[in-house]
């Protein structure tokens, strides 16, 4: 019997990402100090100690900075082979994701992707990154 994915636990500190999400919106935190993106959401900034992060939204498109096809995964909810990778925004910021949309042997570095959202069943939007239109 196949396993449902597992969805994220939103807390305080993520909460306001995933709120974008479910309006169709990329948003990360910036620091107000030294202006820098902070991704994966920290309690305050990795780069310069700053306390003050507010989520920003950004424009969603980028390109494939490095990326992993999995052919074994040893969590429910994941069909393999599937790729991840990190990827470039224009604005400065780098995110995680899987890329979807192509199979994964196509994904090359420097390839342009787009994100787009899709529901995970029992929690909502979630994102992902496909090859740019």
């Amino acid at each position: 019997m196949d396993q449902p994915r597992p969805a994220p636990t939103p807390s305080p500190l993520t909460a306001p990402y995933w709120d974008a999400c479910r309006r169709g919106e990329l948003a990360l935190q910036r620091c107000s100090g030294c202006g820098r993106f902070v991704h994966f959401p920290e309690p305050s900034c990795p780069y310069c100690g700053g306390a003050e992060l507010r989520y920003e939204t950004v424009g969603g498109r980028g390109a494939v900075h490095t990326f992993s096809v999995v052919h074994r995964t040893f969590l429910p909810g994941f069909a393999t082979p599937y790729a991840v990778a990190w990827i470039d925004l224009p604005e400065g910021a780098r995110v995680f994701g899987d890329v979807t949309g192509c199979p994964p042997e196509d994904v090359r570095v420097g390839m342009p992707v787009e994100v787009h959202f899709a529901d995970l069943e029992g929690f909502g939007p979630m994102p992902h990154w496909r090859p740019a239109a």
